[in-house]
């Protein structure tokens, strides 16, 4: 899997990307990830990319031109069947699992459209036909972090990158209440237990109580 980002801050990437199980799989080749800044694609002498919104009010808008020439070279000549291009918007289908296990089997190439400021000219996404995808109820600084959001989601579900394929937790009964050693957690003078079942050996009972939590 190719993840392509066109994004003006590629370093809010460095981080994440350099760390835990995102870092491993690009150092083992699992992933690749490469960067597309729309300044380098600019006619501006100041490489500028932003200009004022049509009907006024606040902010700037990102322009199409410098946005679709940096999705040009990221695509290439790339198969478009196996290539998807997400635009990141409020208004957009909402991401779950389900479109992170289908866009890890249908496709090779992803490029990520990363907007900022009052947004990106709508014509980008009418000339792209691209997927609008929406990782939450609620608005952002730009698409850099629903961008990461959708990668480790994505890279997650390519076999190998977690290691086992038990390590998927929508493959298997698992609960997001999970418990470790001490068996009685003592803090502030109050006792805290390990549910009874969990230490039952009764894998039965256990699954059940997962799937209820």
């Amino acid at each position: 899997m190719h993840f392509h980002l066109i994004t003006l801050f590629p370093e809010s990437f460095d981080s994440y990307l350099g760390a835990s199980i995102i870092g491993r799989a690009i150092e083992d080749r699992k992933i690749r990830v490469s960067f597309y800044n729309p300044r380098d694609f600019s006619k501006d002498k100041w490489h500028r990319v932003d200009q004022r919104p049509y009907s006024g009010g606040p902010g700037m808008v990102l322009e199409a031109e410098s946005i679709l020439k940096a999705v040009q070279k990221a695509v290439g000549k790339k198969n478009p069947k196996k290539t998807l291009i997400i635009f990141f918007s409020p208004g957009g289908t909402q991401f779950n699992t389900g479109q992170a296990q289908l866009f890890s089997k249908k496709y090779s190439d992803i490029v990520f459209i990363c907007g900022r400021y009052e947004g990106v000219d709508a014509r980008v996404v009418q000339i792209l036909k691209a997927k609008e995808v929406s990782v939450g109820p609620y608005v952002l600084t730009g698409g850099e972090l629903p961008a990461m959001i959708v990668m480790d989601s994505v890279s997650r579900q390519i076999p190998g990158i977690l290691g086992k394929s038990e390590s998927l937790e929508e493959n298997r009964v698992s609960s997001h209440k999970v418990y470790t050693r001490p068996e009685v957690l003592t803090w502030k003078g109050k006792k805290y237990k390990v549910p009874k079942v969990l230490l039952s050996g009764n894998h039965a009972e256990i699954d059940r109580w997962k799937e209820k939590h």
